[in-house]
């Protein structure tokens, strides 16, 4: 990811970050070091919304809180060159195909990057040091990968089955959680972990998004729970790298 040409390492660039979940949708104006702006702002998300519904609601959404230069995007599902491809928890027949990246830049008039919302979380999460694996916990189960702070391409973790014919998703889903409690949804994290640790061979790996506050597991040291407003500030260092940020 290149920093924008002619900003300054002491840019002061206010770029806004959103954040699209399957049950709310998330926005703030973050600072090129990641250091929040504004409030977090926050709308429920409609049920299997349209592309033009959403798109509605994020520009009513984002219009309290001002100027920006620059807009990141966390999409939950697979997206490509500002594209969305999957969106398993909004509905993916109304999403495959639409150009969530182009759309918003002409409705807000400020450049968009688009990613996978795990993988937007992850550069905000990540320390930089060796492979590291982000695991997001909400609707769904997202997953980001890095080597050294570099982001490697997108896989969809979350949908390899992995137990009697359910997937990651449907496993640890919020759907599930609800439906064999906390102490049960633990011990299918418990789980997971082995098999992440075992396939993945991760030197760290983090835990996120909303439901990471019911893990009640002792971790060990190379596990962590990091801060949901991790979603937003990854916005900052989708346009201003880390080590140009300063």
């Amino acid at each position: 990811m290149k920093k924008p040409s002619g900003t300054s390492k002491t840019s002061t660039a206010r770029i806004l970050g959103i954040d699209i979940g399957g049950s709310g949708l998330k926005a703030a104006i973050v600072s090129a070091n990641g250091r929040m702006l504004t409030r977090r702002l926050r709308l429920k998300t409609p049920d299997a919304p349209k592309p033009e519904e959403l798109v509605d609601l994020l520009v009513a959404l984002v219009a309290p809180l001002g100027s920006f230069n620059f807009i990141a995007v966390g999409f939950p599902g697979y997206v490509r060159d500002g594209m969305v491809h999957t969106a398993p928890n909004l509905g993916t027949a109304k999403w495959a195909g639409f150009a969530l990246a182009e759309v918003l830049e002409t409705r807000l008039g400020r450049p968009v990057r688009l990613f996978n919302d795990a993988d937007l979380q992850g550069i905000a999460a990540v320390k930089g040091k060796g492979l590291e694996l982000v695991c997001t916990l909400g609707t769904g189960f997202g997953t980001a990968w890095f080597r050294d702070g570099e982001l490697l391409p997108h896989m969809e973790l979350a949908h390899i089955p992995f137990h009697k014919g359910k997937d990651l998703d449907q496993y640890l889903g919020e759907k599930a959680r609800e439906k064999v409690g906390n102490k049960k949804w633990n011990k299918r994290l418990a789980k997971v972990i082995a098999m992440l640790s075992t396939v993945m061979n991760y030197d760290h790996l983090y835990f996120g998004g909303g439901n990471s506050e019911h893990i009640t597991l002792d971790l060990p040291r190379n596990i962590s729970i990091v801060s949901n407003r991790d979603g937003l500030k990854g916005a900052a260092f989708a346009w201003f790298p880390k080590a140009a940020a300063g």
